[in-house]
C-alpha cells in the first residue's frame, strides 16, 4: 500500500496496466454493476439541476425511470447512486451509433452545455474508492471478464493504471497528489530495472 496524505493507494494502481478498449467492452461499466454509480452528496444534488440538459439525449425508458425513481437514489451499501433500469444500465447512459454505451452527462460536458463532466466514481473507474474511519482507500478493481481487453491493451501499450487515469486522479485529488503518486511510481520502476 502507498500512503499519501489520508489516502491508502493499492500497489496495483502503479503496478498494473490498463487502457479502456470501448470497441471491445462496448461501455459495459455503464451497464453492469452492483448498483448505479456512487455519488457524493454534492453530485447527487447537482443531478437534479443538470437533468433537463441531458434529458434530450436519453431514451424514453431512461427518462421514465428518472421520472419514477428521481435523479438519484439511495443504496444501502454505497449511499447516493445513479438510478438504473432494472438493476442494469445507468439511466444517464445512451448508446451511440456504433453500439457503445456512453454517458449523456459527459456528452453534454463535451458539447459545452455543462461544467460538470460526470460522476467522479465513473471517471476514476477501474479505481474504486472506499472510506474508512481514518483513510480513503483507493483500490484497482477491474471487472475480470469485461475489462480483460482493457488490461491487454494497457499491457500492449505499457500504460500503468495511474497514468491512464491521470486526469480523473488530478480532478479528484489535485495535481500535487498526482505528482506524489507519480514520483513513487518512478521510484518503483527504477528499482525494478
Amino acid at each position: 500500500m502507498i500512503a499519501i496524505e489520508n489516502k491508502l493507494i493499492s500497489d496495483d494502481i502503479i503496478e498494473q496496466q490498463f487502457v479502456c478498449d470501448l470497441n471491445a467492452c462496448k461501455g459495459g461499466c455503464c451497464v453492469d454493476g452492483d448498483c448505479g454509480a456512487p455519488l457524493s452528496f454534492e453530485e447527487a444534488q447537482l443531478l437534479h439541476t443538470i437533468y433537463p440538459v441531458v434529458k434530450e439525449d436519453l431514451a424514453p425508458q431512461h427518462i421514465a425511470a428518472i421520472e419514477e425513481q428521481g435523479t438519484y437514489v439511495m443504496d444501502d451499501e454505497y449511499g447516493y447512486v445513479t438510478p438504473t433500469i432494472d438493476g442494469g444500465v445507468c439511466v444517464y447512459a445512451y448508446t451511440d451509433e456504433v453500439g457503445i454505451v456512453k454517458c449523456a452527462i459527459e456528452k453534454a460536458w463535451k458539447e459545452g452545455k455543462l461544467a460538470f463532466q460526470k460522476p467522479i466514481s465513473c471517471h476514476l473507474y477501474p479505481i474504486r474508492v472506499k472510506q474508512s474511519q481514518e483513510f480513503e482507500l483507493l483500490n484497482y478493481e477491474p471487472r475480470k471478464k469485461m475489462c480483460k481487453p482493457a488490461c491487454k491493451l494497457g499491457a500492449t501499450l505499457k500504460i500503468p493504471v495511474y497514468k491512464f487515469l491521470q486526469q480523473p486522479l488530478e480532478r479528484a485529488y489535485g495535481k500535487e497528489f498526482y505528482q506524489a503518486l507519480s514520483d513513487i511510481a518512478d521510484q518503483f520502476y527504477q528499482a525494478k530495472s
